[in-house]
């Protein structure tokens, strides 16, 4: 997962709390590395899941260091903001690597091994855009959507090997990313119910009971952590 900071980070420290042996990577080498001593993970790697074949790779890595994957947490960045006429086809094509592909990869890579061992847990961090398509985040509403469809397909085809994969759909949390889409903190609490920002650790405390054995009748679900922000239900 992604994890060197925001978001992932918070899964990985809540994990790592809990007692597991814990695999992090990012773009960065130091940066991964840092985190990774700070936080007490087993093993930082640098891989840049944006190209093909990275988180492949990263798996096979992770399997060698550490003899197997029991849980899989994938956690990629925001694509860039635009209109659907103002996105280039590279941008589409990085963003399908990115948020899709990398799934992919990473279900083909470690979903095997979970079978075998007839146990393991996915958790895909999206967005709240999966279900609620949020203005000019047109390449993000559109993935992620689609990936809450391939949740569902994956859980009917596993559920059965006790492997259960879920989504879960952040919204607005107090990270970097939402210095990113520029919208003044007031105005986004104003629109939340529950009137404050989320906390990293919050959904840090979410993902790690949907690892945990305590969550294996839960699958196929894609569960919202966004303070009552969605209108929809």
């Amino acid at each position: 997962m992604g994890a060197s900071s925001g978001l992932g980070y918070a899964i990985a420290e809540q994990l790592v709390k809990e007692g597991a042996r814990v695999a992090i990577c990012s773009r960065s080498e130091e940066r991964i590395r840092e985190a990774a001593k700070r936080m007490g993970a087993s093993l930082g790697v640098a891989a840049d899941t944006t190209k093909p074949g990275a988180t492949k790779a990263l798996v096979e890595k992770v399997v060698g260091e550490l003899g197997g994957v029991d849980v899989l947490v994938v956690n990629t960045g925001g694509p860039p903001k635009g209109s659907i006429e103002k996105i280039s086809a590279e941008q589409w094509q990085e963003g399908f690597q990115s948020l899709w592909m990398s799934v992919v990869e990473g279900l083909q890579a470690t979903l095997p091994g979970m079978k075998e061992r007839h146990w393991g847990r996915i958790i895909l961090v999206t967005s709240v855009a999966a279900r609620e398509a949020m203005p000019q985040l047109t390449i993000s509403n559109g993935l992620r959507a689609g990936l809450m469809g391939l949740v569902k397909t994956v859980s009917n085809e596993v559920a059965e090997h006790g492997v259960t994969i879920n989504g879960v759909q952040p919204g607005y949390h107090a990270t970097e990313r939402l210095k990113e889409l520029g919208v003044p903190e007031d105005k986004i609490t104003s629109a939340i119910p529950a009137r404050r920002l989320g906390k990293p650790e919050e959904l840090g405390a979410l993902v790690t009971f949907l690892a945990s054995e305590q969550a294996g009748y839960i699958t196929g679900q894609s569960i919202a952590i966004d303070g009552g922000w969605m209108r929809g239900f």
